[in-house]
């Protein structure tokens, strides 16, 4: 037995046929433009540790992968916070791809919002835009085929979105608390399934997909000091579709959504790319996006997108969006955002956000942030 154990690390050394272990570490500076509405600071400061360990083995076909998480905040303790994204063992059988773990998914076209985006959990104290996802576990089992790829998923465990604390930016006047409660009585231990098909027909690229399960999205209790997510069942039905016709993207993306109240979204528009512009290398994307929510009360019930995309190919990368979001019903009501990053060297790499919030109206979701216009700029190594 002795001598079995002894020769098991030399026979797991040797089974690894490729390995890799990379990440970043981010020094990020957040100044906000005005105090915020509950007293809060106007400087915060983080550092986010984000490393990624691979290995490969059986010629290719199996791969574990391991990414962890940290951020360290200087506001808001809800903010210092840890996560496993990934740590996902995927095995490929013919044109059978089986992934078992904790992993991240991500589905949608548009670049103004991601409706159809449901399997993991968004990470709420990460970024203004939602795109922040917590890791999720998951037996994923995709079938490749010449008529498409199937997908389906079981999510044994649900994962609680973050939420600012009481001395952290962008919440609600009353903080969330970690009570939640659940319309299912298994609570954080439900599963949840989907199902997904998506192809290739010419032009077109087609997702459909279904959701059974705990909606991500909590609805909120009211309380006297603060407010308890409440996280309801739902079944969501969606699409995602992109044409590419030369310089033109078309995209749609639209769901039915069954919870505690059900409701219809969808978002469509285009971008056209003019390659060249001003007789430079430079690439300028023209972006147009449309925003419909069947509930009087959503951010994006009735809004219109327009943003520009500038990416100067040059050696370092240099790319710059801006964006305005604006409320077609109520001319007061609008976001906007600028951002911008570009390489140093083969390690280093700078980036800088601006977000603002503008509203008139007490029932806006948006009128609990009207303060809370920032400055972000972050230095981040890669190794």
């Amino acid at each position: 037995m002795t001598s079995r154990l002894a020769v098991l690390p030399l026979y797991l050394a040797a089974s690894v046929e490729a390995a890799g272990f990379s990440g970043q570490i981010n020094l990020e500076q957040r100044q906000f433009i005005h105090d915020g509405l509950q007293g809060q600071d106007k400087s915060q400061t983080s550092l986010v540790i984000e490393p990624e360990w691979f290995t490969e083995f059986q010629d290719g076909d199996a791969r574990l992968t391991i990414q962890p998480f940290l951020r360290l905040d200087s506001m808001d303790d809800e903010r210092t916070h840890a996560d496993i994204r990934e740590l996902m063992y995927l095995q490929l059988i013919q044109d059978y791809e089986l992934r078992v773990g904790i992993g991240k998914v991500f589905w949608g076209v548009t670049e103004s919002i991601h409706l159809v985006d449901v399997i993991n959990q968004t990470d709420n104290v990460e970024s203004v835009d939602g795109e922040q996802k917590l890791g999720q576990p998951m037996i994923n089992l995709t079938a490749v085929k010449d008529w498409g790829n199937v997908s389906g998923f079981i999510l044994p465990y649900f994962r609680e979105r973050t939420f600012a604390g009481s001395d952290g930016r962008l919440r609600t006047p009353l903080p969330v608390n970690d009570d939640a409660r659940y319309e299912s009585s298994a609570e954080q231990a439900h599963v949840d399934w989907s199902l997904r098909y998506s192809n290739y027909f010419g032009d077109w690229d087609v997702g459909a997909s279904f959701f059974k399960g705990t909606n991500r999205d909590p609805y909120f209790l009211p309380g006297t000091a603060s407010l308890t997510p409440y996280y309801a069942q739902m079944e969501q039905s969606s699409v995602d579709i992109q044409g590419i016709f030369g310089s033109w993207l078309l995209k749609l993306e639209a769901l039915y959504r069954d919870s505690l109240e059900n409701h219809s979204a969808a978002v469509t528009g285009f971008e056209y790319t003019i390659v060249g512009v001003f007789d430079t290398y430079w690439d300028l994307g023209l972006i147009a996006e449309y925003q419909y929510d069947s509930r009087d009360l959503s951010l994006n019930q009735n809004d219109l997108f327009l943003g520009t995309r500038f990416a100067f190919n040059d050696i370092d990368g240099t790319e710059i969006l801006f964006g305005i979001n604006q409320d077609l019903d109520h001319s007061q009501e609008s976001t906007g955002r600028i951002e911008a990053s570009a390489r140093i060297n083969n390690n280093w790499k700078w980036r800088a956000n601006v977000w603002w919030f503008n509203t008139d109206k007490l029932d806006s979701p948006l009128y609990f942030v009207r303060k809370d216009d920032f400055i972000e700029v972050a230095l981040e190594y890669y190794f």
